[in-house]
């Protein structure tokens, strides 16, 4: 996300200069925790305050992976991390600079997009047996959250596949599709602007890419590879790579096959990836929105990281917003950025680390049905995570 050259806005506002100097400065700073939950309907939801995190023991070296654990990919550091979701990080693997996004497959080998390359982990044995170098050419090795190499990841449904969003800073990102038997990089594509997100549908078929700098997304057909741009812009394009207002993640809905994505815990841009027609529906956190993801019963949830512009919009959240419409806001500690869900649907795991100033090192784990919440050590600034 960029430092904002105007503030998030129902309709239509100009900004005087004075005021987005002081934006570059303070917006997305903001770690405020006094949003309190509520529905639609704006019926209160009981909130509990976090318990002080409990540190987990270490997994010995040679000892195998428990299962039902969770993997974070630790963006301020060159790790993975494997947590416990009662007592907090059990082991580590070194994966190269900087990882973002992660994806697990059937065979339990997950796929982490860093800096470096594509590294492939066993998360059985916690081994690194190898790492795919890019084909695209992204500059320096670098940190943070303009830092060249991968960030969006997705594996195809029969794991054939890993589509990797590639960010080449100062231009437009692409599409590295690999080839998980070979661990080649067999064919890339180009897509939009720093590719935060990526995400397949659930025959396989597309490939679905949000670029966050230019207000897209970019569906690529599995089989001819051809690309396709869909603006998705439901305030528009105004301030361009300044502005805020522009999508993060998205998640595939399961009934229809449609793009979900959030804007600002005010519009839900819903998109058919097919037609290229977007509508908006109305959303209820007043916050700046995040990670995205879908329940297997349909719900999506969203992380809220926070007001964008201080004193007009709520703190860090996360919404629980089912098929109807309906949401459910459960306050956050501080901004987060990402989040998964229990295989039951029954609890969501919410990563501390956040592209920008406020992260943390940690997760919190949310209660779907009762919100309540509880901080978890693990990894250093985790963004991406995968239920093992």
């Amino acid at each position: 996300m960029n430092r904002p050259v105007h503030p998030r806005a129902r309709g239509p506002r100009t900004v005087l200069a004075a005021l987005a100097a002081a934006l570059l400065l303070s917006a997305c700073t903001q770690a405020g925790s006094s949003a309190t939950s509520t529905t639609s309907s704006t019926s209160p939801v009981s909130a509990t305050p976090s318990p002080a995190p409990s540190a987990a023991s270490p997994l010995p070296a040679t000892a195998p992976t428990p299962q039902g654990l969770l993997l974070t990919a630790d963006f301020g550091a060159d790790t993975v991390t494997f947590v416990d979701p009662e007592r907090g990080a059990v082991a580590s693997v070194v994966v190269g600079r900087a990882p973002y996004g992660l994806a697990v497959g059937a065979d339990g080998r997950a796929w982490v997009a860093t800096a470096e390359g594509l590294a492939v982990v066993d998360t059985r044995t916690r081994a690194l047996p190898a790492r795919v170098p890019y084909r695209t050419d992204t500059g320096p090795v670098t940190d943070g959250e303009y830092r060249g190499g991968g960030m969006g990841i997705a594996l195809s449904p029969d794991g054939a596949h890993a589509y990797v969003g590639v960010n080449v800073p100062g231009t437009t990102g692409v599409l590295e599709v690999v080839d998980t038997a070979t661990r080649r990089v067999t064919a890339v594509v180009p897509v939009g602007r720093r590719p935060f997100d990526v995400d397949v549908s659930a025959d396989g078929a597309e490939v679905y890419v949000t670029g966050h700098d230019s207000f897209d997304v970019t569906v690529v057909a599995a089989a001819s590879l051809r690309p396709r741009r869909i603006e998705v812009a439901p305030y528009g394009t105004e301030g361009g790579l300044g502005s805020w207002l522009k999508p993060h993640y998205a998640a595939v809905r399961p009934a229809d096959g449609r793009l979900l994505l959030p804007f600002e815990g005010e519009r839900l841009a819903v998109v058919d990836p097919r037609s290229g027609r977007t509508t908006v529906e109305p959303m209820t956190a007043d916050t700046h929105q995040h990670g995205a993801t879908v329940t297997a019963d349909g719900r999506l949830l969203v992380v809220g990281t926070g007001a964008v512009e201080p004193g007009t919009g709520k703190g860090p959240s996360l919404t629980v917003r089912s098929p109807d419409g309906t949401e459910r806001v459960y306050p956050l500690e501080g901004p987060h950025e990402d989040v998964a869900a229990s295989r039951d649907g029954r609890t969501a795991y919410v990563t501390g680390g956040y592209t920008r100033d406020g992260h943390w090192n940690g997760i919190t784990v949310v209660d779907l049905e009762t919100g309540v919440a509880r901080r978890l050590p693990a990894g250093a600034r985790p963004l991406g995570i995968a239920v093992l």
